[in-house]
């Protein structure tokens, strides 16, 4: 497969991923998009979701003006730091979706990074809440339903709180 045909592969299981997480997660709650980069997710979330609160986090913004969110919905800086300071000032079960797409190619790295960041996410996420990751995560109170939302194996993945 050439890194065109991986990348399309990708950005189409993650559009239709978002799609269908939009029409399963609980009608409250807020959205949490960790990764901002150019802002294409946040933009699809929030014409997927409207009238939705979504938070973005990104360690340096480089996204496209129009998909920039105002603050205080914008949270700059390190997620192993703003995502536990987020928590506590929101509150434990707040965020209906979070969508993490933070990999990188650097594999070591990515599991390093997902490692670090499970425990991060089950305090936020309510119950019956959806995690849509470009990576595994270890999450002891999820079902990982990725075989059922229909994730390419090992592209994306999916988890659920119980």
């Amino acid at each position: 497969m050439t890194r065109l045909d991986s990348a399309i592969r990708r950005l189409t299981a993650q559009r239709d991923l978002l799609d269908w997480a939009s029409r399963t997660i609980p009608p409250d709650g807020v959205v949490v998009e960790l990764g901002l980069g150019n802002g294409r997710t946040y933009d699809h979330l929030r014409h997927r979701l409207p009238g939705r609160t979504i938070y973005a986090f990104e360690r340096v913004v480089a996204a496209h003006p129009d998909c920039i969110p105002a603050s205080p919905c914008l949270i700059v800086g390190d997620i192993f730091e703003t995502l536990p300071a987020f928590t506590r000032a929101v509150g434990a079960g707040a965020a209906a979706l979070i969508h993490a797409d933070i990999g990188s190619g650097d594999e070591a790295l990515n599991a390093e990074v997902s490692r670090r960041m499970s425990p991060l996410f089950e305090p936020l996420l309510m119950r019956g809440g959806l995690l849509l990751g470009d990576r595994p995560f270890e999450l002891p109170s999820c079902e990982d339903l990725s075989d059922r939302a229909g994730a390419p194996k090992g592209r994306y993945f999916v988890y659920r709180r119980v």
